[in-house]
């Protein structure tokens, strides 16, 4: 069942030079999660932070740190993530051999376990592990870098995996990721989604600012 909306800034459209006082805003402001995206200049075209990074904020908020780690191979780093304060931890299906044994990994360590889709990867893909997952990530652009267009054809995906999951009976955090602002962030929670990552729509116009673009992209 579609659970009420929440919203996980991307930190990736914070000021870098400012993180904590960031996350710190953006908790203030509303948010319901923190989205970290890790980037490994390999998987995707693009270096962003470490487990360090995630571990020096994590006294700045006590909100879900939703972690998606763009990284390949993903298994060696899970660890260090779990104990930097990850609360969900995210992977892609092409990075490592092995899936459902990454998603366990992440069981054993005591979080919640994601799967990202990159917009060409099949929903199908959840096939054999869906039941295992508590999110699902659709990248509604190409990961690497914030402030790109919505892929329309992801909504179509969308709706797909809300199918599975409510079949499933399971609740799962059905997440919608790229190019996220106030009108796609309705057409991405009519197509199924209840979990919104945006990035540069949360973060424009400063800190004072942060609320209100927040409460728009709940479309209230």
């Amino acid at each position: 069942m579609q659970q009420p909306v929440r919203i996980a800034p991307s930190i990736l459209s914070a000021d870098f030079a400012r993180l904590g006082e960031e996350v710190r805003a953006i908790d203030e402001a509303g948010a319901d999660w923190i989205h970290v995206d890790v980037m490994d200049g390999h998987f995707v075209p693009n270096l962003t932070i470490g487990p360090a990074v995630v571990k020096a904020l994590r006294p700045h908020s006590a909100k879900t740190f939703d972690v998606h780690l763009m990284i390949s191979p993903v298994d060696t780093f899970l660890g260090a993530f779990a104990e930097a304060g990850a609360d969900i931890i995210t992977v892609h299906p092409e990075a490592g051999p092995h899936l459902h044994r990454t998603v366990q990994q992440i069981k054993s360590l005591g979080k919640k376990a994601g799967v990202s889709l990159n917009p060409a990867t099949p929903a199908k893909m959840l096939d054999y592990v869906l039941e295992e997952l508590d999110l699902v990530l659709v990248m509604s652009v190409n990961p690497g870098f914030g402030g790109q267009s919505f892929i329309d054809s992801q909504l179509r995906k969308i709706e797909a995996i809300r199918k599975s999951i409510d079949k499933s009976g399971k609740p799962i955090d059905l997440e919608v990721d790229g190019g996220i602002d106030a009108e796609t962030a309705k057409r991405a929670v009519d197509a199924g989604a209840d979990v919104l990552v945006a990035g540069t729509a949360t973060f424009r116009g400063g800190s004072g600012q942060y609320a209100e673009n927040i409460r728009r992209l709940r479309g209230q």
